[in-house]
């Protein structure tokens, strides 16, 4: 994202203006669009380094930790949020996962021709804003433009960059029988405030997107037990709680067994899914995570978590368990217990 200087062009018209093919010609017009937005909007001391990478420092001691993520919701606005927060949000999770501090993004746009520059320059607002709330500058970037008809408005790929200190050890292989499972929030908020939004399936709902980056929450946590008690940390994001529970349990060999009743749901999530025949366990979440954690350490990382603004509603779910098949089971609020298998088929596309 090299800026270079264009003030001999009439300035851009950001109200009435769209994106043509000029824009990702590498010319002056494509120029002008670095210098009046996107630098303009994520200025920083690395950004201003004007290169086509960023010099980046790591404090000394630590590991690296590099996640990226494409984004293609549709659609790009939604309540609570909007292509361009989500980007910033769901990259510092994937870091953040990993028990790492997050310390710099890129960010790579794909444009399509015709595309509204009022709504690109809201998106990039956002997506600053958002990198300005996290502490985690956007350090370099790229635009592309294609023809009209071969795109959907804008696609975000962001990467993160982090630091993990020596010996953290989270990730999803590490569960063990006995474990505890704790998810920091209500379910579902993301994909039902998406869903409300599209065209064929418009209805009314006071829910928001949850789209929240969770690396300050993931901080609190940590602080609190020692090293080795958080043993796996993940955002269940597409395919929802159901699906990341089924693939934490594949990665470390383990069973679980869920308490449906102590799982939060809104009122006004489980409504929506229930009118759309639709299970909350699956629908995307975008300011939510699981710890699985030593059970001594249990009630400390739990009350960290009620403590911290994203983790008030913050549960114990259900155990990890030994199960030579690696199954994720819930007994019912009926009484029974049903398996809780993988997702089959993608229910809400495009949801992040």
């Amino acid at each position: 994202m090299t800026s270079r200087k264009t003030s001999y062009l009439r300035p851009i018209d950001f109200k009435h203006g769209r994106i043509d093919m000029n824009h990702g010609a590498g010319g002056r017009v494509g120029a002008q669009l670095i210098d009046e937005l996107f630098a303009r909007a994520f200025d920083n001391d690395y950004l201003r380094q004007g290169n086509d990478g960023a010099l980046l420092s790591v404090p000394a001691g630590h590991r690296l930790v590099m996640a990226t993520d494409a984004h293609v919701i549709s659609p790009l606005f939604f309540p609570g949020g909007d292509i361009g927060s989500l980007a910033v949000h769901g990259t510092v999770n994937d870091v953040a996962m990993l028990g790492a501090t997050p310390l710099y993004l890129s960010a790579s746009f794909i444009l399509e021709e015709g595309f509204e520059l009022a709504q690109l320059k809201r998106i990039v607002e956002s997506m600053a804003s958002a990198s300005r709330e996290c502490g985690v500058p956007i350090v370099t970037g790229d635009t592309k433009v294609v023809e009209r008809g071969k795109g959907d408005g804008v696609f975000i790929s962001t990467t993160g960059l982090g630091v993990v200190p020596q010996g953290r050890n989270i990730g999803g292989a590490n569960a063990r029988p006995g474990d505890v499972i704790l998810l920091s929030g209500s379910i579902g908020e993301h994909g039902v405030a998406v869903l409300s939004q599209r065209e064929s399936l418009q209805f009314e709902t006071s829910i928001a997107s949850d789209s929240a980056a969770l690396h300050t929450l993931v901080a609190a946590m940590l602080a609190h037990v020692p090293e080795g008690a958080v043993r796996v940390l993940r955002d269940p994001t597409r395919g929802g709680l159901g699906t990341t529970l089924n693939e934490i349990a594949q990665q470390s060999k383990v069973g679980m067994l869920l308490q449906e009743a102590l799982i939060p749901v809104l009122p006004q999530v489980a409504g929506a899914c229930e009118l759309l025949g639709l299970d909350p366990l699956y629908i995307a979440n975008e300011g939510k995570l699981v710890a699985i954690v030593a059970p001594e350490a249990a009630s400390a990382v739990l009350a960290a978590m009620r403590a911290h603004p994203l983790g008030q509603r913050a549960a114990q779910i259900g155990l990890v368990s030994e199960d030579a098949n690696y199954f994720v089971q819930m007994s019912t609020n009926f009484g029974g217990r049903r398996v809780v298998d993988w997702l089959s088929g993608e229910p809400l596309p495009r949801i992040c």
